[in-house]
């Protein structure tokens, strides 16, 4: 079969499934934007794209998302014309639509199968949209503009075969005609690279320069996100820091994430979220509490992990919104959770049972969860343990995602 994938940030959740379907010998073409993109990757030929032209600056404000959408759209269109030019007609196209690269593919290529990843259709009730009241919003407005947020969506829609979405929660959000088309088949967590170990360790530098060193012996707290936003809960959790240090005085807390905006508002100018909020309580640390907080930025993968296996408690917070990969490998390491309960959460975290579920706008209960795990290693190891078989039994990569995602291209392409 020959088979397109296209996705601005290429492989994104692609990554294992396009090397796997060039690994049986299937042609595999990707189109991205995403700059240093080797010529040829695992097998897989890798076209990029630069946008032909810049967004109007008088353009109606509403169309703000939708506009760069249709210039993507129009670039790797002419792509494709090309590609088709040189003989190459796909069977298969697979397409993130997120950023509207694949709106116009079948117009080359009206015999393709068009499959796309359903991550998220944008609503007005019941998930992300005024979900915090810390950020108050003209509600009538705000569904103006998700309508139009969606229009690529539902273009998609008309022209796609099928669809391929990660939870069950985020495949809901979709339109009721559409989502009978989706099937629900995750991205995959390597459970043999990511699991638990007793030899964790973790080195980080210390006030004036002293390392501190920390292992499966040391009282650890991770919060990660890949930027420290609301989105994610890190205003609630940067909030509870000041009781839970002094609840709990041997503790460290590692906070990984970068300080740009993956979702919603941006930060004043000239400022980052991380800093926004950690000012709202610095001046209630002691020296000796701020010491133990650890901003890491965005770690090399191996560190992220081993991080992962020496904590002692992981706590994940989200809005009704897309469902990190971090938590997932936090359970497949076999971290306690302590989760947001919240749809997506919710989903793979049972209270009790995988983890423990908590108010998102409750810090304070969230403290006591904390220090109550802190209290009872046998309940840590119970969860953490019960966390890691549901990641393997239900969400692992090469036993239960990827041969279901082969399946699904064996489908689509009949």
């Amino acid at each position: 079969m020959r088979i397109l994938f296209i996705h601005q940030n290429f492989p994104g959740q692609f990554k294992h499934l396009a090397p796997a379907l060039a690994a049986e010998g299937h042609q595999v073409v990707a189109i991205s934007n995403r700059e240093g993109s080797p010529p040829l990757w695992k097998g897989v030929r890798i076209l990029h794209y630069r946008n032909q032209r810049a967004p109007a600056q008088d353009m109606h404000p509403w169309l703000a998302d939708f506009e760069p959408k249709v210039i993507r759209a129009e670039t790797v269109f002419r792509l494709c014309r090309k590609l088709k030019q040189e003989g190459f007609s796909p069977d298969v196209v697979v397409a993130h639509p997120g950023w509207g690269e694949s709106l116009f593919v079948k117009q080359v290529w009206p015999q393709a199968r068009l499959g796309v990843y359903c991550e998220f259709f944008y609503n007005t009730q019941g998930a992300d949209v005024g979900f915090d009241p810390e950020f108050p919003l003209d509600q009538e407005e705000a569904g103006c503009r998700i309508a139009l947020k969606n229009m690529g969506n539902l273009m998609h829609f008309q022209a796609a075969d099928a669809g391929l979405s990660p939870t069950a929660w985020q495949a809901s959000t979709f339109p009721a005609p559409f989502r009978e088309r989706i099937s629900i088949i995750h991205d995959g967590i390597d459970t043999d690279a990511i699991q638990p170990r007793a030899e964790a360790r973790l080195t980080l530098a210390g006030e004036g320069g002293t390392a501190c060193v920390l292992d499966r012996s040391s009282e650890v707290v991770t919060f990660v996100n890949r930027n420290l936003e609301p989105y994610r809960g890190y205003h609630i959790f940067v909030r509870a820091l000041p009781a839970l240090l002094q609840r709990r005085p041997n503790l460290h807390v590692l906070l990984v994430g970068g300080d740009g905006v993956s979702y919603g508002d941006r930060p004043p100018a000239g400022k980052s979220w991380r800093n926004i909020y950690f000012s709202e309580i610095a001046g209630a640390l002691t020296p000796a509490q701020r010491a133990r907080v650890h901003f890491l930025g965005t770690v090399p993968y191996p560190d992220f992990v081993e991080m992962l296996q020496l904590s002692s408690v992981h706590v994940y917070l989200t809005y009704p919104f897309v469902l990190s990969w971090s938590l997932l490998e936090a359970m497949s390491a076999g971290c306690a959770i302590i989760g947001s309960n919240t749809p997506p959460v919710a989903e793979v975290i049972k209270h009790g049972q995988t983890g423990l579920l908590t108010d998102f706008f409750d810090g304070q209960a969230m403290v006591e969860q904390v220090c109550s795990l802190l209290d009872d290693p046998h309940r840590r190891a119970a969860l953490g343990q019960a966390a890691r078989a549901y990641v393997r039994e239900n969400l692992d990569l090469k036993t239960v995602c990827l041969p279901a995602q082969m399946a699904w291209i064996a489908d689509l392409g009949t």
